[in-house]
Formats: C-alpha cells, sequence, structure tokens
C-alpha cells in the first residue's frame, strides 16, 4: 500500500511532537526529581506515577547518553553529570513559566497605575487632548501625566512611559521613533499688514523676531531652512527671548513678530486666524521625538496600549503641515 506525501508529512510531523513532549516531560521530570531528591515525591508533585516519572527519565537519558541520577534502594542522588546539568533545567523551566507569564500578562486588559513623563508642549498638545478617549477605551487604567523640559530618569522615578525630544543616551530603555514634526515660522495677520511678510530667511534681519531659549541648556534656538538638500541654520536678532514654547506662540499670536514653532503647537493658532505660516516653503521636518520605555515594562498591557496611542495620535496630529494649516 502507498502512502502519499502528505500522510507521510502528517506521519513525521507527529512524531517530531511526540519526540519532543516525551523530551520536554523528561526534563520536567528530571528537575523535579533532582530538586525534590525522591521519584516519588517528584510523581506525587506532578501529579502522576512514579514509574511514569522513573520512563521519563530513562528516555532523557537514552538520548542524552548521559546517566543522571546514581540509585540505590534507599537514594536518589545526582551525578556530577547530572547536577550540572540540573541547573540548566531548572534555568530552562525557569524562562519557560516566565515566557508563559508574559503571554498571559499580554492578553489581560490594561489597568492600574500608568505614569508617563513628557515635554510641556507635547504633554499639552498632543498627549493631553488624547487621554479622554484612551481612559474610555480601557477605564481601569489611571494616568498620571507629568509634564516637564526636563529630563527624568524613568527607572529611579518608576516612569513607565516617557516621550523625549532630541538624541538619547540611555541604553537601558527601549524606544521607538514617533511620527516627524515641522518647524516653521510664523506671525499674527496684523504684524504682517503693517511689515510685510518675508520671502527667503536672509530677509529676517530686517523683522521684529521672538525666539525661545531652551531650559535645559539656557542657549537661544538657533532656526533651521531647508535650502534645497540642506539645512541651514540662523540665530535671529530678537527682542524678545522666552524659555517656553507657548510663549513664543502667545507673543508672535499678539503681534509680536515672527518667531519659530512646531506646526502641531502653532496650529490651534493658525485655525482661529491668529497665526499665519511664513517661509512655509523653508519649513524643516525632524525625526527626534521618540518614546521610551523600561525593559521591565515591556509586555504591560497598559504601557503597550499606551505607546499604540501615541503612534495614533502622533501620526495624525503631526500630519498636518505648514502649507495645510495656511489654506
Amino acid at each position: 500500500m502507498e502512502i502519499d506525501n502528505a500522510s507521510a508529512w502528517r506521519f513525521s510531523h507527529a512524531m517530531m511532537e511526540q519526540m519532543i513532549f516525551e523530551r520536554l516531560a523528561g526534563l520536567v521530570a528530571f528537575a523535579r526529581a533532582g530538586s525534590l531528591g525522591s521519584y516519588t515525591a517528584a510523581a506525587r508533585s506532578l501529579s502522576i506515577s512514579p514509574s511514569a516519572v522513573s520512563k521519563s527519565i530513562q528516555r532523557l537519558e537514552r538520548h542524552l547518553k548521559v546517566s543522571l541520577f546514581t540509585r540505590t534502594t534507599r537514594s536518589l542522588t545526582l551525578t556530577p553529570e547530572g547536577r550540572e546539568l540540573h541547573e540548566h533545567a531548572l534555568r530552562l523551566l525557569r524562562d519557560a513559566e516566565a515566557f508563559e507569564q508574559t503571554a498571559m500578562t499580554a492578553r489581560s486588559e490594561p489597568s492600574g497605575a500608568l505614569k508617563i513623563a513628557a515635554p510641556l508642549p507635547i504633554g499639552l498638545h498632543v498627549i493631553a487632548p488624547a487621554l479622554p478617549g484612551f481612559q474610555k477605551l480601557y477605564p481601569k487604567v489611571t494616568v498620571d501625566l507629568r509634564l516637564s523640559d526636563q529630563f527624568v530618569d524613568l527607572i529611579e522615578e518608576g516612569v513607565d512611559v516617557a516621550v523625549r525630544i532630541g538624541e538619547l543616551a540611555d541604553s537601558r530603555l527601549l524606544s521607538k521613533t514617533l511620527a516627524p514634526h515641522r518647524l516653521c515660522c510664523f506671525a499674527s495677520p496684523t504684524y504682517l499688514a503693517a511689515r510685510g511678510a518675508p520671502v527667503h530667511p536672509d530677509a529676517l534681519d530686517g523683522h521684529d523676531t521672538v525666539n525661545l531659549r531652551y531650559q535645559s541648556t539656557g542657549r537661544a534656538m538657533r532656526w533651521p531652512f531647508q535650502l534645497g538638500d540642506r539645512v541651514i541654520e540662523v540665530l535671529p536678532p530678537s527682542g524678545a527671548i522666552v524659555d517656553a514654547s507657548e510663549a513664543v506662540v502667545a507673543v508672535i499670536a499678539a503681534g509680536g513678530g515672527i518667531g519659530m514653532s512646531a506646526t502641531f503647537i502653532a496650529a490651534p493658532h493658525v485655525a482661529r486666524g491668529e497665526l499665519v505660516p511664513v517661509l512655509a516653503e523653508f519649513a524643516v521636518e525632524r525625526h527626534n521625538i521618540t518614546a521610551l520605555w523600561p525593559e521591565s515594562r515591556r509586555a504591560n498591557p497598559a504601557v503597550r496600549a499606551f505607546l499604540t496611542l501615541l503612534q495614533e495620535v502622533f501620526s495624525e496630529r503631526m500630519a498636518i503641515t505648514p502649507r495645510a494649516t495656511s489654506s
């Protein structure tokens, strides 16, 4: 009688599964018997018969070609090879249990406290507006949102997820780059009606400008502009320098001159007609906003859900370009 290829494959696959099962059973029986010092005790803890434990270990010994135990009528002791392999077996089983626990955690419903750290502009304009929708989806999660331009040590401060702008230095953290954002100049319609709009970055010298001083370094922002395939940076002679992005937008919306801002910060003012993009054709795209979280939070359901939220809201809000907002 001929056996077709599909039947042969199924038979081979079934045999392979049986072999793997027998080896795993032998590994578990060996680990338990080695720890408890008795086939009977191992069988009791595994809810199987002592003979099943004995047979599983014998099959494992035949496969490994190693004697694992020295057996007498009164005692069961590990051989030198058995002692070394017993440590490996225990580690493998602990890893398997951790694997299963991670899978169970990943399937569970997000719940508990979630501590988030972010710079003020991102927290105010991107994360905070998205929280009601997030909490509606996951009512068992309590969000603690902390906004500051100062970097915090996630592990030391117990932060679950942080959003940062700029280069990363902490190798202990997992990270994911979020959607890019755009930097563009803006001014109020009143200012532009009185002073006109510059057509090139070189023309900024003849205008009032408002600049940002970084709280982390104390340095004034150098304004980037895209000129063809290169980016130049300009440090305008500003009559007003402030240390918060929202303050830059507030000053220029009140007619204080031209300022540079991320488009997601300026967008509400543009929508209300309080700001107009300036030099939009020279706007620069940045890819330096990153979500970070500790390795220990990798499988946390609330963290995973919040990371998904960040990807969605950043993709949505960062998609607004200066040209789109000015129309």
